[in-house]
């Protein structure tokens, strides 16, 4: 990391020639991932990266530089290219800079660094015999350990720095099972801003059991029907759709650009009024959360929608220069090799006041859904299609058969403004988002809740 007299002294050479703002962001990265696949310890992968990223926004652009040297010189190599960027400006004034405090504290038990690396593959060892154990017609097993220890520094011309360390562990398992031709996959994620605390031996054999499991009974499964029909989303499921049928519409550089169908709709009615959404990057142990953004800026629980009502976008400091307003705590990148952009941290919709068997119960026919895979979406139309990756029938308000093939086709505004009820649970899922070929973590959830009626894709025999 560089001392505080080099950072000002790079926001000085940065801002020589004009621009309204410029940040220095520095970072230290330690990284280990383990894959093991069909009983194979495949990849060790252990590093460990240092480097720092200067910016200048002047007229509404940003203009980046970086390198993976941190001495004076080329540091201020780096900065003297990015303010030629800026024209013939005046020089600003760097104001003395102050440390910046968190708006929230995390704490860690069991950093990933003091665990020995045989303790971490004897875990991914234990969960691939566990699954493949569960049954013969379980072909194939993949076990992903990864840990990160990410220290970042970030100094401001407005005249703050703010320094920030975190931990994000992860543990991935997939199954596949096959039977006369048919193969089905069952997947589990578990991981936050977290130590190695939260991963034991009964940990891991029990999210290798049920990625197993899902990949077995998926194999007996009939073939859903292809129907419109209302459908439950379980809180089990995460929240993998609100994450794409609404999140990324509402990170204001989408808005700005006009490439959200949310654009220009602050104050307006985008969701049914059971609706808030949330985005929160204080949730203590979760995937998407951190004490400061990539700019700098405290992280802090951002509402969304409520009750219906579009009230704010997810900003950084660009976009939100750009409307008058000040940064959400949403500017983040993938590294120093990189420029911050708004993103989501941890996104949910808040839970409602219906209990889910209730909410079950009150579909005679229709779709379950436990569990959402992959899919796509149009940010400027808010089409999307999801895959179902374990979904029942229900019948006479109670799940029922077990089938495959289901995806979930719609709109996300229509989709959003027709829910009409809203579960008292909270389900979260992990994940890590990609976005102008950036990926950050994130975590997303939702309550189980009710569609009327949506498109569900299946088979018509």
């Amino acid at each position: 990391m560089i001392s505080h007299a080099l950072q000002t002294d790079l926001l000085g050479k940065t801002l020589r020639r004009g621009g309204e703002y410029a940040d220095v962001y520095v970072e230290s990265r330690s990284i280990t991932s383990l894959i093991i696949e069909d009983s194979r310890l495949e990849k060790i992968i252990t590093g460990h990266e240092t480097g720092a990223g200067i910016r200048l926004l002047s007229d509404g652009k940003t203009s980046y530089a970086f390198s993976n040297d941190l001495s004076p010189n080329a540091l201020f190599m780096a900065a003297a290219e990015v303010s030629s960027m800026a024209g013939n400006g005046s020089q600003q004034e760097i104001p003395r800079l102050e440390s910046r405090k968190p708006s929230v504290e995390f704490s860690i038990r069991s950093f990933p660094d003091d665990v020995p690396l045989e303790k971490k593959i004897g875990l991914i060892r234990k969960a691939e015999r566990s699954a493949r154990s569960h049954d013969a017609r379980i072909r194939q097993v993949s076990v992903i350990y990864r840990d990160l220890l990410q220290k970042v520094q970030t100094a401001a011309s407005e005249g703050f720095f703010a320094e920030d360390e975190r931990v994000y562990t992860s543990f991935i398992i997939q199954v596949i099972a096959s039977q006369d031709g048919l193969v089905q996959t069952g997947y589990e994620a578990i991981g936050g801003f977290s130590g190695f605390e939260f991963l034991d031996a009964e940990a891991v054999e029990a999210l290798a059991l049920k990625a197993a499991q899902r990949a077995v009974s998926m194999l007996a499964a009939r073939k859903a029907p292809a129907d419109r029909m209302p459908v439950v989303i379980s809180s089990q499921a995460g929240g993998t759709m609100i994450h794409e049928a609404i999140g990324h519409g509402l990170e204001a550089d989408l808005a700005q650009q006009g490439l959200s169908v949310f654009s220009g709709m602050l104050g307006e009615k985008v969701a049914s009024e059971l609706i808030t959404v949330i985005d929160d990057a204080t949730l203590s142990g979760k995937r998407g959360s951190f004490r400061f953004d990539d700019e700098g800026t405290p992280s802090q629980r951002t509402v969304l929608v409520e009750q219906g009502i579009l009230k704010s976008y997810m900003y950084d400091k660009l976009t939100a220069m750009k409307e008058g307003k000040t940064s959400t705590g949403n500017g983040r990148r993938e590294s120093y090799q990189n420029r911050p952009i708004p993103r989501m941290t941890n996104t949910f919709i808040a839970p409602g006041a219906h209990n889910p068997e209730e909410i079950m119960r009150s579909v005679d026919q229709g779709l379950f859904v436990v569990k959402i895979g992959g899919g796509q979406v149009n940010t400027v139309t808010g089409d999307f299609v999801f895959d179902v990756q374990e979904g029942y029938l229900i019948r006479n308000g109670q799940k029922s058969d077990l089938v495959r093939g289901a995806t979930l086709t719609g709109n996300g505004p229509e989709i959003l403004k027709s829910i009409d009820m809203v579960g008292t649970d909270l389900g979260f899922s992990i994940g890590t988002c990609g976005k102008d070929a950036q990926g950050v973590p994130v975590t997303d959830a939702m309550p189980t809740v009710r569609i009327p009626e949506i498109v569900v894709g299946g088979s018509h025999e």
